[in-house]
């Protein structure tokens, strides 16, 4: 019986789908998450910046060299107004206003008690420029650190936040020394001067006086960082309520260690700053949720 031949059957094509257009949101929220790189070139990359930032705080404090001296002239004024003030007070006279007195420039000349000690404070104030100088470019760097892993829409956020980091750093600097230095001077020289008398060294002086601008403009420069936290959706109001103790205590640290003295006014006089800008970061941190649009609902 002959075979039967069956008809071929003809393989069916499956109508191509066309490609789906890449989706701009996608791009913009995988964008820099795709990027991988080994420790060791995290390493290197680290290495990099921090050695770019230490080459901006060696050119800052060049520039701050040139300026050291008027510096020195300027952060004296407050010692020299002491020193009238106590001259004043030895010659006789009652009711000294420390803002109308008659200053002698060659009576407010500043102490040293080793042969190294004008030079030491004559460059620490030219660091202290150069740090205040270069803080732009350090900020920079260290961002830059973090961008490969950053979305182009959290680019856009950090780099806005840039001039603000620079001014909130500069009004920091103007509050400490307009604000807070009076009345910490004025309590350190007048306490129990019955007993002790004046006459301050460049050194300490210079050390408390630098510490304290650097350190609370560093300190200003807080809030805006919850700020730029809250809108990339890394911190939320409600954690920072609830640790407000833990927020105390760091504030009391902080505290003694830009003010590097024991006593208890000062702290004070530098906590209560610091606790104003902890409760300014937990209302910006609010609202930066608000306008990215970020449930609060879900926040831990």
């Amino acid at each position: 019986m002959p075979a039967l031949k069956m008809p071929r059957l003809g393989k069916q094509s499956t109508p191509s789908q066309p490609a789906l257009p890449p989706n701009p949101e996608m791009e913009d929220e995988e964008d820099g998450h795709g990027a991988r790189m080994g420790l060791f070139e995290h390493l290197n990359e680290l290495r990099m910046r921090l050695f770019r930032a230490a080459v901006a705080l060696v050119i800052g404090t060049t520039i701050g060299l040139g300026l050291a001296g008027p510096g020195l002239e300027y952060l004296r004024m407050p010692y020299c107004q002491i020193v009238a003030v106590n001259d004043a007070i030895a010659a006789g006279q009652t009711d000294v206003d420390p803002n109308t007195v008659e200053i002698n420039m060659e009576r407010c000349r500043f102490q040293t008690l080793g042969p190294t000690g004008g030079v030491v404070a004559y460059f620490r104030v030219a660091l202290t420029i150069g740090g205040i100088i270069s803080v732009p470019l350090i900020t920079y760097q260290l961002l830059m650190f973090i961008f490969p892993g950053l979305t182009r829409k959290e680019k856009r956020i950090v780099l806005m936040s840039l001039p603000a980091v620079t001014l909130l750093f500069l009004v920091g600097t103007a509050f400490s020394w307009f604000i807070l230095m009076p009345p910490a001077l004025g309590f350190l020289e007048g306490f129990q001067q019955n007993l002790f008398r004046s006459e301050w060294t460049a050194d300490l002086y210079l050390s408390f006086v630098t510490s304290l601008i650097f350190w609370m403009g560093v300190a200003f420069e807080t809030p805006l960082v919850f700020f730029v936290l809250g809108l990339l959706g890394l911190v939320s109001a409600m954690p920072l309520i609830r640790n407000w103790r833990v927020a105390i205590v760091g504030a009391a640290v902080a505290a003694a260690f830009i003010t590097p003295t024991v006593d208890p006014v000062n702290m004070a006089l530098v906590m209560g700053p610091l606790l104003a800008l902890y409760l300014m970061s937990i209302g910006l941190v609010f609202i930066a949720r608000r306008i990215a649009r970020i449930d609060d609902s879900s926040a831990v």
